[in-house]
């Protein structure tokens, strides 16, 4: 069997090391892949979002299966246009992906099938989102509404600076296109966590949970990014708050999917706050989040590509889903500067050794020459796994202190229960 991954991250990293363990597997292709992926599978230079390239590719190479990884694909319609030539491919259509292309798509349709979420307001016209400036209170959260890679969500603490946001995200366009349209949200209180859900169209059915760390210093400081690092399971998501968000969220969710005739296959990411009244949904993402991935597919003992065929069949309902009881950290490497500016090509030492239990997975590297070198904002996934938290976390910041590369930065406080 010959598999394309689409994507170049820590996710899909983790996507081919998952599937690379299923012996039907004979190749897998990776456009256009990343150093840590060229070890395991072939990176293939077409863009993730050239689909047209992707889709010439995948038919003259006979491929039998596509699985892609990030969202911008989705939203472009790739999953569409590969149906319409009949290939097979394992992602939500366009119309679905909205859920996660606009941000005023998916309050909407948590709004009329009653998911509970923040109050919001979207806006077009700038001077009018200055208007609805303080009228949640503050802090504020301010959201662009297309994909802003992660970056997209401020959370402004007075008045200036909330306006400071709005110009920024809608005449400066520090977000492109994606800040035609802005959400205003009231500021919910909590604790953040995720849940991934596999979702066939008539079943929706969570993962292990995970818990994600959006701001880029210790103690939940500084500016967004796309994850700093996570760890799996959340120490929140007990049976109380799983049955909750069964309940109130996913049949909900699921619900509406098919209320709205949004034929939904693939996989959805739902983050949540969970506030002093219950379980609110903060987004939804319709792919494999990062850096969740790497702990929820290391702790997944069933075979990833049977459930990708279960999903694809709409059998979900009776695939058997099993995970390893362990616990799980991963802690990102980043690129000094990061989530604003960086440098690239920084030699990185260290990936030569491989400790029992841990698995570096690429995500911002490419080669120059013989070494390999930083590429992206998030460079690296240090994960690791043991039988509680604090073995995991030991092995992963142990791990961590072999590897080196100029201006690296990272958390120190990934799994550190309060």
């Amino acid at each position: 069997m010959k598999i394309l991954v689409v994507g170049s991250g820590g996710r899909e990293h983790a996507i081919i090391w998952k599937l690379s363990q299923n012996p039907k597997v004979k190749k897998i292709y990776c456009a256009p892949g990343n150093t840590g992926i060229s070890l395991m599978a072939e990176n293939v230079d077409i863009h993730a979002e050239d689909v047209e390239g992707l889709l010439i590719f995948a038919r003259v190479n006979n491929i039998d299966l596509t699985v892609v990884g990030p969202e911008g694909s989705l939203v472009k319609g790739i999953v569409d246009r590969f149906q319409q030539e009949g290939l097979r491919i394992f992602g939500p259509n366009k119309k679905c992906a909205q859920l996660e292309g606009s941000k005023a798509f998916a309050k909407d349709f948590m709004l009329r099938h009653h998911i509970p979420t923040a109050r919001y307001q979207e806006y077009t016209d700038v001077e009018q989102a200055k208007k609805a400036v303080g009228m949640y209170g503050y802090p504020m959260v301010i959201k662009a509404d297309g994909l802003a890679a992660g970056k997209g969500v401020i959370i402004a603490q007075d008045e200036s600076e909330a306006l400071e946001s709005l110009n920024s995200i809608m005449v400066k366009k520090q977000f492109g296109e994606a800040g035609n349209k802005v959400v205003i949200e009231e500021f919910l209180t909590g604790t953040e966590t995720s849940i991934l859900c596999f979702v066939d169209g008539k079943n929706i059915i969570p993962m292990v949970s995970a818990q994600d760390y959006k701001k880029i210093y210790d103690n939940d400081e500084g500016p967004n990014t796309g994850g700093m690092g996570t760890y799996s399971p959340s120490h929140i998501y007990n049976e109380a708050l799983e049955k909750e968000v069964e309940e109130k969220i996913l049949q909900p969710v699921l619900n509406g999917l098919q209320t709205d005739d949004l034929d939904f296959k693939g996989i959805l990411f739902i983050g949540l706050m969970i506030t002093s009244t219950g379980a609110k949904v903060l987004e939804f993402n319709t792919r494999f989040g990062d850096p969740e991935t790497q702990v929820i597919l290391t702790r997944l003992d069933t075979d990833l590509l049977e459930i990708i065929d279960s999903i694809l069949e709409q059998r979900l309902e009776n695939q058997i889903i099993q995970w390893k009881k362990i616990k799980t950290v991963c802690i990102v490497l980043a690129s000094g500067g990061y989530p604003g500016s960086y440098e690239k090509d920084k030699k990185i030492e260290g990936l030569d050794t491989q400790e029992a239990d841990t698995f570096v997975f690429h995500a911002g590297t490419r080669f120059k020459g013989n070494d390999v070198v930083t590429y992206g904002g998030r460079v690296l996934g240090v994960t690791a796994w043991g039988s509680d938290l604090e073995e995991a976390r030991g092995k992963a910041y142990g791990k961590i202190n072999s590897i080196r590369f100029e201006g690296m930065q990272y958390r120190q406080d990934i799994g550190k229960v309060k």
